[in-house]
């Protein structure tokens, strides 16, 4: 059979981190049911990921997950929407995992929150927010790299880290992502099968949909060449035989085709005797999660680790 994840690889030039991963704990907060660790460690290219780390006060091995955040064109706002201290609460993955046996790692995605040039934390800086991710895909891109590349880079080192973190289940390890959060989990499960599990929330649509119905393109999406070569469902069927939820909704122009691709993709999987092991929740309405959605979310994620 056909090694989808070794062409993606060797296409985006990317390698995988494999191996420990140091880090330093910054600060430590008791949240009750879990402890909140702020952690920075370093990437391939010696830059600092900050990062939140919730583990649950509970018996282990537990459960982990690698929680990345949306982007929503707010770029001030990464690991703490996802920790649950601002934002959107339906994007608070962080604390309701943890409460239910997750070990959850939340870092900040490249110029988003602590990892912005020119100003850090949660409080936004104008067009310079902007400015720093269209740099960051541009200089990436004359230099024949891409940013999709660098965001898969560092999210393998993030997973390095889980795996080698206290009181994991190695075994028990994935990935969970809405919009731009779900563009990574994706495309991250897809290079690296390590990750057992993974929901992508509001991301799965081809570009062939997008391009017909002139939806932008998410910066790490900008890859030259990919549509010559593959299309999102080649990186879903990557993940086959896996766990995978997929999330879309009606009106939603990022999951537009998401009920399309995921039929398709449904023939790959059962060739890996795994038809059961992806399944898409579909509902109405737009990009935005909903109560209903989040709650869908955290009751796969709890019974397929049950």
């Amino acid at each position: 059979m056909e090694n989808i994840s070794e062409r993606l690889k060797h296409f985006l030039k990317l390698e995988v981190h494999r191996g420990k991963v140091a880090f330093d704990v910054v600060n430590e907060s008791d949240r009750g049911t879990y402890r909140e660790l702020l952690i920075q460690y370093r990437g391939r290219d010696r830059d600092v990921i900050p990062t939140f780390l919730l583990v649950p006060k509970r018996s282990r091995p537990c459960p982990a997950v690698l929680v990345h955040h949306q982007h929503n064109g707010e770029w001030h706002i990464g690991k703490s929407e996802v920790a649950g201290h601002k934002g959107n609460s339906l994007q608070a993955f962080g604390p309701a995992l943890a409460e239910r046996g997750f070990v959850v790692l939340a870092p900040d995605s490249i110029c988003f929150e602590d990892r912005r040039h020119q100003k850090k934390g949660t409080e936004p800086d104008g067009d310079a927010d902007w400015l720093q991710h269209f740099n960051e895909m541009s200089y990436r891109l004359v230099e024949g790299d891409t940013l999709m590349r660098k965001v898969l880079d560092d999210a393998s080192f993030g997973l390095s880290l889980l795996m080698n973190a206290e009181g994991v289940d190695k075994s028990r390890i994935g990935v969970l992502g809405h919009s731009y959060g779900g563009n990574t989990a994706i495309f991250q499960a897809a290079v690296d099968e390590r990750v057992r599990f993974v929901c992508s929330s509001g991301a799965v649509c081809s570009f062939r949909k997008k391009i017909e119905e002139r939806t932008g393109l998410e910066m790490a999406l900008a890859v030259p060449g990919f549509c010559r070569e593959f299309e999102i469902e080649d990186v879903v069927n990557a993940i086959a035989p896996r766990k995978l939820l997929i999330v879309s909704a009606t009106d939603d122009k990022y999951s537009k085709d998401a009920d399309v691709i995921a039929a398709n993709c449904k023939q790959r999987f059962a060739s890996t005797d795994a038809a059961n092991t992806l399944e898409h929740f579909r509902y109405s309405g737009g990009h935005a999660l909903t109560q209903e959605r989040f709650d869908a979310v955290l009751n796969w994620m709890e019974h397929i680790q049950a």
